[in-house]
């Protein structure tokens, strides 16, 4: 959630700090704010509400902000609601907040993330005289560094260090000290942070898109890490204040994946992606005819010694989770449980020390995701990760780290990165068999060759993806929408509902089909669309009996099923056919017309598909 920025060096801050801002725009926020430096003169701060475009209007595109060093920030409401006052960059002195202009405060800083104990840090401010313009915890932060500064008369090194061994939460910090006219310190914990360098230039962002046109030589700071940021220099320090050394790393992503390349929407343009990140997720894992997972660091004498696996994870990848429990479970033979993160973390549930924890994340920087990690780490746990972004912080945390080869992912609702995220688990599914003894060799072969077909068969749905405009433009208005599957369908059916209402806003539910007669089918009536995913033979004729259970009651039935399955015309107002896929991995080809659906609709009620409302790209706070 939010966005940061940063950058020093020989050219006009603003305008570069505008351009990071506005590729972060995924990320979700409210209001937007950038404060510039101009040498040793005092920094001017300019905030808005809304848009990034109406902080572009009210300084000329940058052109108006002075000063070759600057931080800026999307911010995304959490303490206080969207206001101009709200709205970073906050500083240490008692201006109101709310008017652009120049400052006179010795800190000036930006923030991400959450401070759980700012009410009490206020009240220790308050009472030696610090006056609070917002209802923000970040500038409870800024005054707490500006307190410590003065009050021991130390570097900015050492005040951000006893701010941040007195604050609990999650922060990725930027500091401006007017002392140090042209220098930038940050600091990290749990929340996200990158520091780009180039020929005399250093740039700070949350995440790789925003300065992926200007470097892709990075440094990835750690939690409970510091650092001094100057014209084409980083040095990084721990919390004693000691200075530590940091490997530089070229960042692989391309600036042409991060662009729209002629779509209209990165949703659209992530969706024709699919075709190739999965073969190269595919590709990645599948050496010499066979799944080798030793880059991945698993070991046939690690997999020997799981007891079972337990998938840890949110959103969408919680969905993967669901999907591939049902694949290693029948290939593997091995239990498999299924947590939310955020639950996983306080539930206390009993887990076998011997049981693989797999944590899925796109960002690899989720919350929940990254606390829960740390919980099975701590109950004694081997942990895979499985994340799309080299060096982030679950994948630095965990034992063993598989990465899927999605590319940058901008659209806040994730396609290409789920559909990488089933293949990873597929292969994983494959070689939990062999080791195991569950899979023979030459059955392997077999579910290899039909993974490798799944690249070519997204091809040919996204090919036939008109007749599903046509049907999304039709039922634009609808006011509810049923998913229904038995299995694995009904995990796919999970992910599409998703899809359906983070993007549409139109409220959708998916369930277990069996489960309708239980309660739900009281909310059918006349003009519900009810889908039904019918990708698992031998489930197929009883999901289609509780279609006609919905139908009888006035739903009008769409349904999702393999070519062949023609007869199911009968029942349904309209079909969607896909290529034929064995069943275990059928739902890498169901979901694509369930995400083109949730698109369309997007669409055609005219709303913003790529930065649904009160939605963010990364949840780095609870």
């Amino acid at each position: 959630m939010c966005g940061i920025v940063g950058f020093v060096g020989k050219h006009q801050a603003a305008p570069i700090l505008l351009e990071g801002l506005s590729k972060l725009e995924y990320r979700g926020y409210d209001s937007a704010g950038i404060a510039v430096r101009d040498g040793d003169k005092k920094a001017e701060v300019v905030k808005a509400t809304g848009r990034l475009k109406n902080l572009e209007e009210k300084t000329d595109d940058g052109k108006a902000v002075v000063g070759s060093c600057g931080i800026g920030h999307t911010r995304w409401a959490t303490h206080g609601g969207p206001s101009q006052t709200n709205a970073h960059p906050h500083v240490s002195g008692n201006c109101s907040g709310s008017a652009s202009g120049t400052v006179e405060s010795d800190v000036v800083g930006v923030h991400n993330g959450i401070i759980e104990n700012y009410q009490e840090l206020k009240e220790k401010l308050l009472k030696h005289g610090y006056e609070f313009y917002s209802e923000t915890d970040t500038e409870v932060a800024i005054k707490l560094i500006d307190y410590y500064y003065k009050k021991y008369k130390v570097g900015p090194i050492d005040a951000i260090a006893k701010t941040m061994v007195r604050v609990r939460g999650s922060y990725a910090l930027e500091v401006m000290f007017a002392d140090y006219p042209n220098e930038i310190y940050v600091a990290r914990k749990d929340s996200p942070m990158i520091i780009g360098v180039t020929d005399g230039e250093t740039f700070i962002a949350s995440d790789v898109p925003a300065i992926l046109n200007r470097t892709k030589n990075v440094y990835y700071i750690g939690n409970n890490e510091m650092a001094r940021l100057v014209a084409g220099q980083a040095e990084f320090y721990d919390l004693n204040g000691d200075q530590i050394e940091k490997e530089l790393v070229e960042i692989k992503f391309d600036v042409e994946s991060a662009e729209k390349g002629g779509y209209e929407h990165f949703m659209m343009k992530e969706i024709h992606e699919q075709p190739k990140v999965v073969r190269d997720t595919f590709n990645s894992l599948y050496k010499n005819g066979t799944v080798d997972l030793s880059e991945v660091g698993l070991t046939e004498e690690d997999i020997k010694g799981f007891s079972g696996v337990c998938f840890v994870a949110c959103g969408s990848a919680w969905h993967v989770g669901m999907a591939a429990a049902y694949v290693i479970e029948d290939l593997a033979k091995m239990p498999v449980r299924v947590e939310l993160a955020s639950e996983f973390r306080y539930r206390k549930p009993v887990i076998d020390k011997n049981m693989l924890v797999v944590v899925i994340s796109q960002s690899g920087e989720t919350a929940d995701s990254l606390a829960a990690l740390r919980e099975a780490k701590a109950r004694g746990n081997k942990v895979l990760a499985i994340v799309n972004v080299v060096g982030s912080s679950i994948a630095r945390e965990a034992d063993y780290v598989l990465y899927t080869l999605a590319g940058p992912e901008i659209s806040v609702a994730t396609t290409k990165a789920y559909s990488c995220q089933l293949m990873a688990t597929y292969m994983l599914a494959l070689e939990l068999g062999v080791v195991r003894g569950e899979l023979s060799q030459e059955k392997c072969a077999e579910y290899l060759s039909e993974l490798e077909q799944i690249p070519e068969c997204i091809e040919k749905i996204l090919d036939d993806k008109e007749r599903l405009q046509w049907f999304a433009a039709k039922f634009a208005n609808v006011k509810d929408v049923f998913f229904i599957g038995r299995g694995i369908d009904y995990a796919i059916s999970l992910e599409g509902s998703l899809k359906m209402k983070e993007i549409s806003y139109i409220h959708s539910e998916a369930y277990a089909a069996g489960e309708l007669k239980h309660g739900t089918i009281s909310l059918i009536e006349d003009g519900t669309l009810v889908i039904g995913v019918l990708g698992q033979d031998d489930l197929y004729e009883k999901t289609i009996s509780n279609m006609v259970e919905c139908k009888a009651r006035g739903a009008y039935l769409m349904g999702l099923t393999a070519y062949g399955h023609y007869e199911i015309e009968d029942t349904a107002d309209f079909v969607s056919y896909i290529p034929k896929m064995d069943g275990h991995f059928i739902g890498s080809l169901l979901v694509i017309p369930l995400q083109l659906l949730g698109y369309y609709i997007s669409v055609a009620r005219g709303l913003d598909v790529d930065k649904p409302r009160n939605l963010a790209k990364s949840v780095t706070v609870e």
